[in-house]
């Protein structure tokens, strides 16, 4: 794959958002702006961003937020998962307005996707004097906004519900060629998009100027914190590593159980071991069989296992339309600290689906992709936590240890290690006290269920 074409894009693309962005902030956020009036709650939320997080990394995450949207809706109009070309020009056309603006402008819209109020707002900004700076930039902005709480639906972790602040900072000016919409779609060709690498090619050059100002910081003997380690530490692994990895793992590991399977003959970077081999964990159908990345980036490895995994299930006889949903299901996990490569590896995996079974979004599995949050418990909620334990054979310093062991995540990430132990007691009990706790008691239990869940993924790895 050529990438200076994507490294190009991509920087740039970041410098052009944030500036957008952080105009689009100032308009907002202006005493008695539109959005005041029409959007209290969203501009309230956005707001509180603001005061918790500061101007910047607010800036920082929408900015990145509307890339990965951007180039998710370019990738799928590419492969013709969205039905019409959200932020593509019509087929056959290489350049030129968006399609869902072109048929809007004719009175075609998907009502399954606008809504009649939506519909309404369009049509009078495209009527002839329309009033306003950019009348067409409006009714596109709000059809790229209804196209995006449509895909939440399918892809949570990448399109945002409605009434999300990210809404309120939609970019302008993106029906313009030069616009990071009109070069993705000139850079991010169908042939390029044949391929889901190019998601990991595209996030890791658009941290490349973070990373440089991080390290640049390195050298002033700053020290990085958990905003500033994402930059500092991802590196996207070619794939010729990440096959030899898999396939000396995964595909070794099945091969071991069924030695009669053929799967060897696509596994170019595969070494048979010399001597026969006894002591191996025992799988007897793919199910069982899984892959834990536990600083998955945008999901490199996990795509790669996902084609292994694939060939696995053809050559057991499964049906090609369940074995998508199986292998998200039952087989990938990954776990990361930075939300963007979260989003993006989770993304990678649901196109590998949607490329074997077009109907899968209509009814997609989530991919166990978890972006690691910091949990911590005050007092009370550690006592209530202790009660639910119900004399089992575990200390008090020992059990709050283990709920407290989340209260970093975000800096620590997979090096957290939590007793297998523990998880086997405490993750079931969680589960149970949810079915029969009070409302008030919800946000504990919540809080009590999200540091488990990655440290059970680890554990299928550090018990094998």
């Amino acid at each position: 794959m050529e990438t200076a074409p994507l490294k190009s894009f991509a920087t740039k693309a970041r410098t052009d958002l944030m500036k957008e962005v952080s105009a689009r902030l100032d308009v907002v956020l202006a005493s008695g702006s539109n959005a005041r009036a029409e959007q209290p709650g969203s501009v309230a939320a956005l707001e509180r961003a603001v005061v918790e997080a500061g101007r910047d990394a607010v800036v920082e995450r929408v900015a990145y937020t509307w890339f990965n949207r951007i180039v998710a809706l370019r990738f799928m109009d590419a492969n013709g998962y969205t039905g019409v070309g959200v932020v593509s020009p019509e087929p056959g056309k290489a350049t030129g307005q968006p399609q869902v603006l072109s048929d809007a402008k004719g009175g075609d819209f998907d009502s399954e996707v606008v809504s009649a109020k939506a519909q309404a707002a369009v049509t009078a900004l495209l009527a002839p004097g329309a009033h306003g700076a950019d009348p067409q930039g409006a009714a596109y902005g709000l059809l790229l906004e209804a196209y995006c709480r449509f895909w939440n639906k399918a892809m949570p972790f990448m399109f945002e519900r409605e009434g999300d602040y990210t809404e309120l900072l939609t970019p302008t000016g993106l029906l313009s060629a030069d616009s990071v919409r009109g070069r993705a779609v000139a850079v991010l060709t169908e042939e390029v998009c044949a391929d889901v690498e190019v998601i990991g090619w595209l996030y890791q050059f658009y941290i490349s100027e973070r990373k440089d100002e991080v390290f640049d910081g390195f050298k002033k003997n700053k020290k990085a914190g958990a905003a500033e380690i994402p930059a500092a530490t991802q590196l996207f692994t070619p794939h010729w590593i990440v096959r030899y990895l898999v396939e000396n793992t995964l595909g070794r590991l099945w091969l071991l159980n069924n030695p009669h399977s053929r799967l060897a003959e696509q596994m170019d970077y595969y070494i048979a071991p010399v001597d026969k081999e006894t002591n191996f964990l025992k799988v007897s159908k793919p199910e069982e069989l899984k892959v834990i990345d536990p600083a998955v980036g945008s999901g490199h490895m996990l795509t790669y296992a996902f084609d292994l995994l694939y060939a696995i299930y053809e050559e057991e006889g499964y049906t090609p339309s369940e074995i998508p949903g199986l292998i998200l299901q039952h087989n990938l996990y990954g776990t990361e600290i930075d939300p963007r490569a979260g989003a993006l590896a989770a993304f990678a995996l649901t196109m590998k689906a949607a490329a074997r079974r077009k109907l899968f979004l209509k009814s997609p599995f989530q991919p166990n992709i978890c972006v690691l949050e910091n949990v911590s418990f005050d007092p009370s909620e550690l006592d209530y936590l202790w009660s639910l334990t119900k004399g089992a054979n575990v200390s008090r310093a020992d059990a709050d240890e283990f709920w407290n062991a989340f209260e970093h995540a975000d800096t620590l990430g997979s090096l957290i290690q939590s007793s297998e132990e523990f998880i086997s007691l405490f993750a079931p009990m969680i589960q149970d006290a949810h079915t029969s706790s009070d409302l008030l008691l919800a946000e504990s239990l919540d809080k009590a269920g999200t540091g488990p869940r990655p440290a059970e993924w680890w554990s299928f790895v550090s018990t094998r």
